[in-house]
């Protein structure tokens, strides 16, 4: 039976470790994809364009807004984030499962267009493990964390918006629950209706003894 792909959105407050935990979903099981981002944040030390983000200017940023190529857009901190449309649609259409890592207003947005997309919402076990993440990365001022920790508050707002959490404590349990989750969702009645009616009508030729 061919299977379109699913849109996964992940979303979680800065430093909760949910792109780790995405890239370790990834490198677990190789049919998911994960869409890379364009955005107008400097790249961090070892990153690189077009593997982690596309960097881009604020000019080409807006550019592709105008060219209605993002399916979603967002400010956050001072910088523009987008999801680009066409690699979303290609990758589903070959039955691949997108996973899109965005915040907040992005996701709700997702969800306006893609209705049976996925919210799934990253989790620290407590507030303290959350402070301690962002200081352990070492790539940021005392300022600006405490502005993503501000930034969480704000967000902590509209996580009931999502499908479901996940406690990031362990990051071997979280990356099977996210598989299971996903995977669950292929079985949905309304996303099978196709094969719910196949299988109706061959067994109603059975029944009459066809």
């Amino acid at each position: 039976m061919n299977r379109r792909g699913i849109l996964v959105v992940v979303s979680g407050f800065s430093g909760v470790g949910k792109g780790t935990l995405m890239r370790c979903l990834t490198e677990r099981y190789g049919y998911y994809a994960l869409s890379i981002s364009a955005t107008t944040r400097a790249p961090r030390e070892n990153e690189e364009d077009g593997r982690e983000y596309f960097f881009k200017t604020k000019e080409e940023f807006e550019q592709l807004i105008a060219e209605n190529r993002l399916i979603e857009y967002a400010c956050y901190c001072g910088n523009y984030y987008g999801t680009p449309r066409d690699y979303v649609e290609d990758q589903m259409d070959q039955g691949r499962d997108v996973i899109l890592e965005i915040e907040l207003q992005g996701a709700l947005n997702i969800k306006k267009q893609y209705p049976d997309a996925l919210l799934l919402f990253v989790m620290p076990p407590d507030a303290q493990t959350l402070a301690d993440r962002l200081r352990g990365r070492g790539t940021e001022t005392e300022e600006v964390i405490r502005e993503r920790l501000q930034r969480a508050v704000e967000e902590s707002e509209g996580v009931e918006a999502y499908d479901y959490m996940i406690i990031n404590d362990d990051l071997e349990k979280s990356v099977e629950t996210v598989h299971c989750l996903i995977d669950s969702q292929h079985n949905k009645i309304s996303r099978n209706l196709d094969f719910v009616e196949q299988i109706r009508n061959e067994i109603k030729i059975f029944a009459k003894g066809e």
